[in-house]
């Protein structure tokens, strides 16, 4: 009769799509679904505060209790057992016989999980889940180990970002419009759920409770948030965020490529949108039985309320303001803005009118790193602060010798320099040791004795050729830099991308934009030639003036070009919801880049150093 009791609790707690980690007992699923009920229960704004600023003080400390907790519940794993800890926890011992990893050294351990292989490779327990990320960054997605304690970490982030958030911006009673995509969950051929990690955290039992005690339960009903397609998904996020406008307090999801999506979207269906809710009848576009038997269930004739927006809407300038003339007490706008989704924040500023953009916490596939607690600054200028407690964290510092970048000895979260820039390696209690995340970052200053970073670039996007090294910011800012060009028409680069053409000597950078409207060749022209200008790596420079490298190329693409790769993705799994576009084309991207060269519709070469 206990068990009974229990399991109703942890399906009470679930979304629709129950998704219970599946141990050795259903003692141990009741044990591990009665403690997340205890975690996300126990939010307490004032009381998060208090304990974020007790860790941070103690940060030193509290890293070497993170990582003896990793360790001795992970000490039976097949890979720590043969890299000879013996059972130490201390850090020295762990950095003396644990190697610094990339996804492919564990890559053949995460195989053998894959095909079904339940004994304790990488941690004590079994793993039963695994997270595929986006694979924009290289093209391939990668499987990355997932169990309860990284949802636990998840609950933890949340919990300190929103404390922040709250204090700033408070909400009292609403709902949020998510823009959120949770892709299908699947089993590998040995039988274990896959699925994205966004997926995995939407799906976990614990999820829905953990939004409404951070007061930000979705607008969407949970059919809508688990459908298989997600412009259908997209298309009735739109509706619900309307038919409860006067609820929303606020809008986000995981990107801000995603809101602006979102709203360009709107754009296009917004008629379409106010012909449903007038006659309360959902959209034909619609196909999925159970999308529209839950939708059904909150249409209604409202020609009042389409009135009312179709009167917003009209009375637009080029749709600024859109965000608060629709839903009127939103807050703030939040999700991830930094690094390259920068780009965005121009648009999203367009809808947003005076609503705040908050930038959200700062993570990856692999697990989370650090939450924003400035909230009130402007994405731009952003700073994440790493949490001691959900991770062990060591930085790689990355200087420069005669012009080189090396790398050197990793410290540990306590012992970095402010204004230097590091790559980030953790360790995470899912089975990742010492694990080289890829990511860039810079110390920004102290939060007590824990860092602030901020996020600078992926490490291994590069445009190089030769002696050359250009990395994602750079591109970002020659972009930025030969837009303004097009401004001046009141053109927009809808987005952009690039690759290294080697089919010819010399080899040269080709950059592919999708804009707004129709430039003349004479300003598309000296936009090529800006690209070019504007990287002022001195390996690039010297290489374009004794023609070591080719002229740069600007090829503009069709409408809807960039849309097509991201469906291109979600086709192969991806979740619209963890969707990057990919600034660096690499050689064994041939689809998206066959994508993008099918789509050229005219090319522009530049006349610089000629």
């Amino acid at each position: 009769m206990p068990i009974l009791t229990y399991m109703i609790t942890c399906v009470d707690l679930s979304v629709s799509y129950v998704y219970v980690l599946q141990y050795n007992s259903i003692n141990v699923q009741v044990k591990e679904c009665v403690k997340m009920k205890e975690i996300t229960e126990k939010f307490d704004m004032e009381k998060v505060i208090e304990e974020f600023e007790r860790l941070t003080k103690d940060a030193e400390n509290v890293q070497k209790e993170t990582l003896k907790r990793i360790l001795e519940e992970n000490a039976s794993a097949e890979y720590l057992q043969s890299l000879g800890l013996n059972g130490r926890t201390d850090p020295e011992s762990f950095k003396a016989c644990v190697p610094l990893v990339t996804y492919k050294d564990l890559e053949p351990y995460i195989n053998r999980i894959v095909d079904g292989d339940v004994s304790p490779i990488l941690t004590g327990k079994p793993i039963t889940a695994i997270s595929l990320s986006s694979g924009t960054s290289q093209g391939k997605q990668k499987c990355i180990p997932w169990n309860d304690e990284l949802f636990e970490t998840t609950v933890q982030i949340y919990q300190t970002s929103f404390a922040f958030r709250n204090k700033e911006f408070p909400i009292q009673n609403g709902k949020a419009l998510s823009f959120i995509y949770s892709s299908k969950l699947s089993q590998t051929k040995g039988g274990v759920t896959a699925g994205t990690a966004t997926a995995n955290v939407f799906s976990h039992p614990g999820y829905r409770h953990t939004m409404q005690a951070l007061k930000s339960p979705s607008v969407s009903p949970d059919e809508v948030i688990f459908s298989p397609d997600f412009q259908q998904t997209l298309y009735c996020h739109l509706l619900c965020g309307l038919l409860f406008r006067e609820e929303v307090s606020l809008i986000s999801a995981p990107f801000a490529h995603s809101l602006v999506n979102a709203f360009r979207t709107f754009e296009q269906v917004w008629e379409e949108l106010v012909t449903d809710i007038r006659e309360g009848v959902l959209s034909s576009r619609i196909t999925h039985p159970f999308i529209r038997t839950a939708m059904s269930k909150l249409l209604t004739p409202n020609p009042e309320l389409a009135n009312l927006i179709h009167k917003k809407c009209i009375g637009l300038s080029n749709w600024y303001g859109l965000i608060p003339e629709l839903f009127p007490n939103a807050k703030y706008l939040l999700g991830i803005m930094t690094g390259s989704m920068e780009h965005y924040l121009k648009k999203l500023r367009h809808y947003a009118g005076e609503v705040p953009l908050v930038t959200s916490e700062y993570g990856s596939s692999e697990g989370w790193i650090a939450s924003n607690v400035n909230p009130k600054v402007a994405p731009e200028f952003a700073t994440y602060v790493v949490l001691p407690q959900i991770a062990y964290f060591e930085f790689i510092p990355l200087k420069q010798l005669d012009g080189t970048k090396v790398e050197l000895e990793p410290v540990g979260l306590t012992d970095v320099k402010i204004g230097e820039e590091y790559e980030v390696v953790f360790t995470n209690p899912a089975g990742l040791y010492r694990y080289k995340l890829g990511d860039v970052v810079k110390v920004i200053g102290l939060r007590n004795s824990t860092p602030e970073i901020r996020f600078i670039r992926r490490n291994n996007l590069m445009l190089t050729i030769n002696i050359d090294k250009n990395t994602e910011v750079d591109l970002q800012l020659s972009v930025e830099t030969a837009s303004k060009l097009l401004a001046e028409e009141k053109i927009e680069v809808i987005d952009y991308t690039s690759y290294i053409d080697l089919s010819k000597e010399p080899g040269h950078y080709v950059i592919f934009w999708e804009i707004s409207g129709e430039a003349s060749d004479d300003v598309l022209d000296e936009c090529c030639t800006c690209l070019d200008k504007s990287f002022v790596d001195l390996g690039y420079v010297s290489s374009r003036k004794v023609k070591g490298i080719g002229a740069l190329e600007l090829r503009l693409v069709r409408k809807g070009t960039f849309q097509k790769i991201l469906e291109h993705y979600v086709g192969l799994g991806a979740s619209a919801a963890q969707f990057k576009t990919p600034r660096c084309i690499g050689p064994t991207n041939t689809k998206v880049l066959q994508i993008l060269l099918e789509n050229v519709v005219k090319n522009y070469i530049s006349s610089a150093y000629n």
